[in-house]
């Protein structure tokens, strides 16, 4: 059998308002409750489980996500529309910006939770 990446668990302030947040971004929809999780699929068949924690029990994470250029515009619309704060690079200090590393584009920016949230339309080499 070959390995796959299943799911994994995001912790979050308000797992319900994290979870939303990212799908309204990524124009994808938030799945039933499921015990503690409020799940949000990938078309890749990645399940990110949101988990409410403590503030002080999460750390800050990276999550990237390959899109088609379309995903990617639109996405990038919403970030505008909603007032979102994005970045070029991983180091934060290209606000405003994004980039076009391997012939494509690219961007970062902060869930609820704060952690890095990062939209790409090519796979890094």
């Amino acid at each position: 059998m070959s390995v796959e990446l299943n799911h994994t668990i995001v912790h979050a302030l308000d797992k319900r308002e994290s979870a939303e947040f990212l799908a309204g971004i990524l124009g994808l929809e938030v799945g039933p409750e499921t015990g503690v999780f409020v799940p949000l699929d990938t078309a890749n068949g990645v399940t990110l489980d949101f988990a409410t924690v403590p503030a002080e029990s999460i750390t800050t994470q990276h999550y990237a996500f390959l899109v088609s250029d379309e995903v990617f515009d639109a996405a990038f619309a919403r970030i505008r529309e909603r007032g979102l704060t994005y970045y070029a690079d991983p180091r934060l200090q290209s606000a405003g910006e994004i980039n076009h590393h391997h012939g494509g584009r690219g961007l970062y920016f902060f869930d609820p939770a704060g952690h890095a949230m990062e939209i790409i339309t090519r796979p890094y080499a």
